[in-house]
């Protein structure tokens, strides 16, 4: 049985797949125009989903609608290389920014702004302990980095730069562990991770599991595109599948190697084993490089 992770991950738990994808697009809700523009860009549309925010695929990436209108190239000959990889835009950093995330705590008050019991500000939405922890532990992870950014955990969602939010309860029930899209053009980073709020209690995540899960879901937001974008095979098995350029961009960042490994366990790979997985020391090149 499989169960799927957002611009997330696939994990491999107790003889499960979480993974970040769906098998197959529905063109009854997807306008053919939207599935012709994605694979004009360089997307792969195998997966896609209609979300509130535009598009969805591989189950953890959100393409807005401004995504979509974007004049941009494609990877010349359709020709990918096996490095790690970011996106064109990135969050402007300046000589030094902290970016300030929000996540209802469960049972909690509706955080400044947050919508209460039905949206995603505390209540039936909140998050548990263990999952607040890994966001702190996620958090922690960057900031030991000393890089150009640092985050920092508030407790209202008035002018948060990142809102952790729950993900629909059909998403959670079918195995959707989180998503989240990347950079804006004006440099500021995504401003929402939707999040499954049952990785502690239905798969058995521990703290340091989801803190890897909420890092990954965090590194789309500044930018990361997976590791093993162009053949997510590497990661989770089964036959070659190419996510593609998508016009958002597929850079190679220098100083990272020229190949993709399962070992290597990379916290932007595309799956993952649901353990505790921190940055690795290309991940680490990668981020210095970035900020």
């Amino acid at each position: 049985m499989k169960f799927i992770l957002k611009t997330l991950l696939t994990l491999f738990i107790a003889g499960f797949v979480l993974q970040g994808c769906q098998d197959q697009y529905d063109t009854n809700t997807v306008p053919e125009s939207v599935i012709d523009r994605l694979q004009e860009m360089g997307f792969n549309p195998e997966g896609i989903e209609v979300v509130p925010e535009g598009y969805r695929i591989e189950r953890d990436i959100i393409i807005t609608p401004a995504d979509l209108e974007r004049n941009v190239g494609i990877i010349a000959n359709g020709k990918h290389t096996d490095k790690q990889y970011r996106t064109t835009n990135l969050v402007n950093a300046g000589n030094g920014r902290n970016i300030t995330i929000y996540a209802p705590e469960e049972g909690g008050s509706t955080g400044g702004g947050g919508r209460g019991k039905k949206g995603g500000g505390g209540g039936g939405d909140g998050y548990s302990a263990a999952m607040i922890a890994g966001l702190d532990l996620a958090i922690d992870r960057y900031n030991a980095e000393n890089l150009s950014i640092t985050f920092s955990r508030v407790t209202s969602s008035t002018g948060a730069d990142i809102v952790m939010t729950r993900l629909n309860k059909r998403d959670e029930r079918r195995g959707v562990l989180g998503s989240a899209g990347f950079p804006t053009a004006g440099g500021d980073p995504y401003g929402e991770i939707k999040m499954s709020g049952v990785l502690e209690s239905s798969y058995g995540l521990s703290v340091e599991g989801i803190a890897t899960i909420i890092a990954h879901e965090i590194g789309h937001c500044i930018g990361f595109r997976h590791t093993d974008y162009f053949d997510r095979s590497i990661s989770c098995g089964g036959s070659t599948a190419n996510e593609g350029d998508g016009g958002v961009g597929a850079i190679h960042i220098s100083g990272t190697p020229t190949g993709a490994t399962l070992a290597a366990k990379s916290w932007m790979l595309s799956c993952a084993d649901g353990g505790d997985r921190p940055f690795n020391n290309d991940d680490v090149t990668a981020l210095n490089v970035l900020y």
